[in-house]
C-alpha cells in the first residue's frame, strides 16, 4: 500500500497526455450536469473500474458499495493521509480524500478495476475527486462559488502550462470545453500585468472583463502580484493598456505576437517589457522586438549554427524533446523555482531536465556564455522553424564568431550592449555602476540587471566584442571557438 502524506494534489495533467476525458469533466460542472451520481457513473465507464463515494461512516453517497478496510477508511477520513493505492485479492484499488464543507468530515472516493492503474487513469481519479469535492461543498453556498472560479483558474493555467511545453493540441482540447473557439489561432501575443499581491485577484476579474473573457487570464503561479494574459486578439493590448492607465500602480508589458509554439518565449519577452513599463509614465510597453540579436544575423548561417548546436537532442522523441527545451529556455530566462512553478513541475525536475540537456549538449549550464549562447539557440530554433534559403548549402556549420561579426550587429551593440560596457570600464563603484545600469534600463529597453534574455544579449554582445571567452559547446575547448576536444 502506498500513501501520500502531504495532501496536496497535482492538478494539471502532464503535457503531451490525452485531455479528451478533461472535456467531458469540466460537463459536470455546468449548471446541468453538476450532479454526484453522473459524475461516479462517469468515472466508472472511463476507468472500466467499480466506483463508490462513501462518507467516514461507510454510508453510500453515490456509486456501487467497493468493500473497504475501516482501518483505512479512517485513515483518509481523519486526514493522517491523502491517498492511497493498493492490490487485493486480484483487484488493484485507488482512494481518494474528497474534502467537504466543515464540519462535516472528508469523504472517500473509491475506484476498483482489474487492470493497474496507468497515469491516464490515475489523473482521471485525482481530477473526479476535485470535482466530487465541488459538488459536495454545495453549488448554492459562497466557498462553492469560491472553488468553481478556482476549478476553472486552475484550467486556465493548466492550459497555459500546456503552450509552455508547445502542447499546442492538448491545450486547445482542453480550452474547447469551457471556452470555444479560444485557441482558435496560430499566434497570440502574451501580456504581464502588474499589481500588488494584494490586488491580484481583482485585477484578474477586471483583465477578463477588459478581455470580454475572449483571452486566457491566468494568474502567475511563480510570481503573486502577476497576471498572465495570452491574448489572440490585437485589440487585447490597448484593452488592457487602458485598465492600467485608470489604475494606480498597475503595469503591463506585452510580447511579440507569436506562434502558440512560441508561449514560453512570448512570456519571457512579456516580462522584459513589464521592466520597462515601469520607468513609463504611461505604464505600459512591448517587447523591442526589432533588436533582438537573432533578426541582425544571416538567418541561413543562423539556422545551421543552431541546427549543430541542438543536434543532439534530435535523437529524443518530439515529447521529450519539446518537454526539455521548453524547460531550459525557461530555467535559463528565470529561477528553477519560478520557471518549476510556471510550468507546474517540482523545481527538481526543472533541474533534472536541465542537467539532461547540460549532458547531451556537452556543455556547462554554469558558464554565463555557454547559458547566452544556448538561449541564442533555442530562440532562434523556434523563430526558424523553415529553413531559410541556403541553409545547409555549406560544408560545415557556421561558428558563432562568424555570426557575430556582422556590421548590423555591431549597430546593435553601439544602441545596447556599449552603454553597459562604457559604463563598467570606467572604474567606479559597483552600486554606481549598477545605478547608471538601472537608469540606461528604460532608455534601452531592456532589463539588465536580472537574469534573462536581456542579460543574454548583453552577454552575446561583448563576444561579439571579444572581451569574453567563446562559450564551450559540444566540447570545444577553452580558447579554441568551436574545435573539436581530441581523445
Amino acid at each position: 500500500m502506498a500513501g501520500r502524506q502531504d495532501g496536496g494534489r497535482q492538478r494539471t495533467s502532464g503535457a503531451g497526455e490525452p485531455a479528451g476525458w478533461a472535456q467531458e469533466l469540466l460537463d459536470h460542472l455546468r449548471p446541468a450536469g453538476r450532479d454526484l451520481n453522473r459524475v461516479v457513473a462517469w468515472l466508472a465507464g472511463i476507468a472500466r473500474a467499480a466506483v463508490a463515494l462513501q462518507d467516514d461512516t461507510g454510508r453510500l453517497l453515490a456509486g456501487t458499495r467497493v468493500p473497504l478496510d475501516d482501518v483505512l477508511v479512517a485513515d483518509l477520513t481523519s486526514g493522517r493521509i491523502a491517498s492511497a493505492a493498493l492490490e487485493d485479492r486480484g483487484r488493484h484499488l485507488r482512494l481518494v480524500r474528497v474534502e467537504r464543507s466543515r464540519p462535516a468530515p472528508a469523504a472517500v472516493l473509491a475506484v476498483a478495476r482489474e487492470e493497474p492503474f496507468d497515469r491516464r487513469v490515475s489523473d482521471i481519479v485525482t481530477h473526479a475527486a476535485q470535482v466530487l469535492e465541488l459538488l459536495l461543498a454545495g453549488h448554492e453556498s459562497t466557498a462553492a462559488g469560491h472553488r468553481l472560479r478556482r476549478a476553472t483558474s486552475d484550467l486556465r493555467l493548466a492550459i497555459l502550462q500546456l503552450l509552455m511545453v508547445e502542447d499546442t493540441v492538448s491545450a486547445r482540447r482542453v480550452a474547447a470545453g469551457l471556452w470555444p473557439g479560444l485557441l482558435d489561432t496560430d499566434t497570440a501575443c502574451v501580456y504581464v500585468v502588474e499589481s500588488s499581491p494584494a490586488e491580484r485577484d481583482r485585477l484578474a476579474e477586471e483583465c477578463l472583463s477588459a478581455t470580454g473573457e475572449r483571452a486566457l487570464v491566468v494568474r502567475c503561479p511563480a510570481v503573486d502580484g502577476h497576471v498572465i494574459v495570452l491574448a489572440p486578439r490585437d485589440t487585447a493590448g490597448q484593452e488592457l493598456r487602458t485598465l492600467v492607465g485608470r489604475r494606480p500602480g498597475v503595469f503591463v508589458g506585452g510580447s511579440a505576437r507569436q506562434g502558440l509554439a512560441r508561449t514560453a518565449a512570448a512570456y519571457g519577452q512579456a516580462v522584459s517589457a513589464l521592466a520597462v513599463a515601469r520607468f513609463r509614465p504611461e505604464k505600459a510597453a512591448l517587447y523591442a522586438e526589432r533588436t533582438r540579436p537573432e533578426r541582425l544575423m544571416d538567418p541561413a548561417a543562423l539556422h545551421d549554427w543552431t541546427a549543430d548546436v541542438l543536434s543532439p537532442l534530435d535523437r529524443l522523441s518530439h515529447h521529450t524533446r519539446a518537454e526539455l527545451i521548453a524547460t531550459t529556455r525557461l530555467g535559463l530566462e528565470f529561477t528553477a523555482v519560478n520557471a518549476a512553478k510556471v510550468l507546474g513541475v517540482s523545481r527538481n525536475t526543472v533541474r533534472a531536465r536541465m542537467d539532461r540537456v547540460e549532458s547531451l549538449l556537452r556543455t556547462d549550464f554554469a558558464d554565463l556564455t555557454v547559458r547566452a549562447a544556448v538561449h541564442l539557440a533555442l530562440n532562434a530554433q523556434v523563430g526558424l522553424a523553415e529553413p531559410p534559403p541556403g541553409a545547409g548549402a555549406r560544408a560545415g556549420a557556421a561558428r558563432l564568431t562568424d555570426l557575430l561579426a556582422g556590421p548590423a550587429l555591431r549597430t546593435w551593440i553601439a544602441a545596447g550592449g556599449n552603454a553597459e560596457r562604457a559604463a563598467q570600464q570606467l572604474g567606479m563603484h559597483a552600486q554606481t555602476v549598477r545605478e547608471h545600469v538601472r537608469s540606461a534600463e528604460p532608455v534601452l529597453e531592456r532589463q539588465l540587471l536580472a537574469a534573462g534574455s536581456d542579460l543574454y544579449e548583453v552577454v552575446l554582445a561583448h563576444l561579439a566584442a571579444g572581451d569574453l571567452g567563446q562559450p564551450l559547446l559540444h566540447g570545444t575547448k577553452p580558447g579554441h571557438p568551436d574545435s573539436p576536444v581530441h581523445e
